[in-house]
């Protein structure tokens, strides 16, 4: 199935001319739509640039050519893209959602997340999801009359809600926001939040097991048995006897990422003639996903999934590397709590005379926009030890 040419505009794709609009009201009239300008303002914040010192598995100290958390984004980027296009969705909306979902994560990975979360948990917990919605309506001070990045109100549904409806207790950041601007919580989000959310997993899919094999967690022959995989395998070897490794390697991403979005292309086009959705709002209320995997490649996907969990996230050098991160996010997080001498005169000044929980959400938001690199020179600063992470 050829995927390169871009489909006319669906039924059921998202509209810029129609968009909800903005919290605080802005005039157009600079020949962008709406979703790219989204896009632009995400792309130009200062949580954006930090991405590029975030670590997505690996360190920093561990190599130059290990996916960051900013690496990640692009790669997550371009599968969206191809995806909207095929589709004929509105590319800039899916290009503004997969910049944003990781803006709130972080220092170290999800070691740090889980640590932060922890830390909070007597004061609302943290959740990086809804911490990228508290980033772009809260934290990124940059314009003269209001707070955050004041994105399109498909922007920010599509940042909290692309993995779907949400029920019960609600993260902070989203039941603060939720008391200013009603984002449909109860519905599924657009099909450009639905295209970001499975571009995140085809990109950390196929990547993590590209860094892995290049840090020698696992070999090629490891893996040669899992579905798909182990066909896109078979042709490469039958194609190119004799390629060596790391053309291989590359070989091996570069036809999964091809045969993933082509099956969802197939299978979203398949649910779409079936279900006949007539707007982006019947996507929101369809009741269930419009964008996914067909049967056996969901299959196959949930079984790279299950290789990699025991093989990296769970390998003890990774492990180690992570646990030890996590106490660096620890005692930065117990150090500020305990004196507020210890932050930065501009943080200092945003904790002075307030309740213990809102104190410990602002330390949260100061951790959580740290790269590793910034939050390793803080423990120098505050403490008699660095950690050794590697």
């Amino acid at each position: 199935m050829a995927v390169a040419g871009a489909e006319p505009r669906v039924a059921w794709a998202s509209r810029a001319e129609e968009s909800r609009g903005r919290l605080h009201g802005e005039p157009d009239g600079d020949g962008r739509s709406r979703f790219r300008r989204d896009a632009d303002r995400i792309i130009h914040s200062s949580a954006f640039r930090r991405l590029a010192y975030k670590t997505q598995v690996f360190s920093y100290h561990e190599g130059d050519h290990y996916r960051t958390r900013l690496t990640h984004t692009l790669e997550v980027v371009q599968v969206a893209r191809s995806l909207a296009r095929a589709l004929g969705l509105d590319e800039d909306l899916a290009e503004a959602l997969a910049l944003a979902h990781d803006l709130g994560h972080p220092p170290f990975a999800h070691a740090g997340e889980r640590v932060l979360d922890a830390c909070m948990a007597g004061y609302g917990g943290f959740d990086h999801n809804a911490q990228s919605l508290r980033v772009v309506t809260r934290l990124e001070n940059r314009y003269p009359s209001f707070d955050g990045l004041n994105l399109t109100w498909e922007t920010l549904e599509g940042i909290v809600k692309h993995n779907g409806p949400l029920a019960g207790p609600l993260p902070h950041a989203i039941e603060v926001h939720a008391e200013k601007q009603d984002l449909w919580l109860w519905s599924w989000a657009s099909a450009e939040a639905q295209v970001a959310a499975i571009s995140d997993d085809i990109a950390y899919d196929v990547h993590d097991l590209d860094d892995g094999l290049r840090a020698g967690l696992f070999d090629i022959e490891e893996f040669a048995d899992l579905p798909l995989v182990g066909d896109i395998i078979a042709q490469i070897r039958e194609c190119f006897p004799g390629l060596d490794r790391a053309r291989f390697i590359h070989e091996i991403g570069r036809r999964m990422i091809t045969a993933l979005i082509e099956d969802v292309v197939g299978e979203t086009r398949r649910r779409a003639a079936q279900a006949e959705p007539e707007s982006a709002d019947a996507v929101r209320r369809l009741g269930r996903t419009l964008v996914g995997f067909s049967g056996p490649v969901a299959e196959a996907e949930r079984a790279v999934k299950a290789f990699l969990f025991p093989r990296m996230y769970r390998h003890p050098r990774v492990m180690a590397e992570m646990d030890a991160a996590g106490e660096v996010v620890r005692a930065l997080f117990n150090r500020y709590m305990q004196d507020d001498r210890a932050l930065p005169e501009e943080w200092r000044a945003g904790v002075a005379g307030r309740t213990e929980a809102a104190r410990a959400r602002r330390i949260a938001d100061f951790i959580a926009g740290q790269t590793d690199r910034y939050a390793l020179a803080e423990h120098a600063r505050l403490f008699d030890s660095v950690p050794e992470l590697r």
